[in-house]
């Protein structure tokens, strides 16, 4: 049976190829990103996409207005927008913190506020965060911001599966580790990382689906690597 699929970040990376996946698998998908022509130009069936910018209030509009008009429902979102400053931590600027919170947390606190009302029983929220906002795991200088922004989803994830546990809604946070995308080149210019965004979206669209039966409120860690 098709679902209703909300999907952020998707100009690139694994947000562009999950669009791809879900709309092979026959579901129903609303993909928002800055830059809505990578998915545009694929001209997929059961795709939706316009340009949506996470930190813009008036764009929450826009999804709600989009749901209201096409959907009534929505069975899966997954916060995968991402912002990664790589920055030493002297020279960072209470605006540079600003910038990536504003994607990181903010949005994916008022994007799941906005969609929660056409949630129901057995709907998904699935928030991308990293390894490097997990207590005890390894972690690289220069990611202050973007580190501690994906520690703050972790525990966002947390609260709201307590608050809506009567629900049977779900929320979790998968915590990736290094994958091979254009965000991750951009940040550390040369380094290989040993997953491939194809596969990474492989797992996230099997989890987004079927993971719910098993979690609520639980950080898994998606990384090949310890610590």
């Amino acid at each position: 049976m098709s679902k209703n699929i909300i999907i952020t970040g998707t100009s690139r990376g694994i947000g562009f190829e999950l669009v791809q996946l879900f709309s092979k698998a026959g579901h129903n998908v609303l993909a928002l990103s800055r830059n809505e022509h990578p998915i545009q130009d694929l001209k997929l069936a059961n795709v939706a996409c316009f340009s949506f910018d996470l930190s813009n209030h008036e764009a929450y509009k826009m999804v709600e207005d989009f749901i209201n008009k096409n959907w009534t429902q929505v069975d899966v979102l997954i916060n995968n927008a991402g912002a990664l400053l790589n920055k030493p931590f002297s020279e960072t600027s209470i605006q540079d913190f600003e910038q990536v919170y504003k994607t990181n947390v903010y949005g994916v606190s008022e994007l799941t506020r906005v969609v929660l009302p056409f949630m129901k029983n057995k709907s998904h929220v699935v928030t991308i965060s990293s390894m490097g906002g997990v207590q005890g795991s390894m972690k690289f200088p220069g990611l202050a911001a973007y580190s501690s922004s994906k520690a703050a989803v972790i525990t966002l994830t947390e609260l709201l599966a307590e608050e809506y546990k009567d629900s049977g809604i779900s929320f979790n946070v998968l915590a990736l580790g290094a994958v091979q995308t254009e965000m991750l080149e951009e940040a550390f210019p040369g380094y290989q990382a040993p997953t491939s965004a194809i596969e990474m979206a492989q797992y996230i669209l099997d989890f987004s689906l079927h993971g719910n039966t098993y979690y609520n409120g639980k950080l898994l860690q998606v990384s090949n690597s310890t610590p």
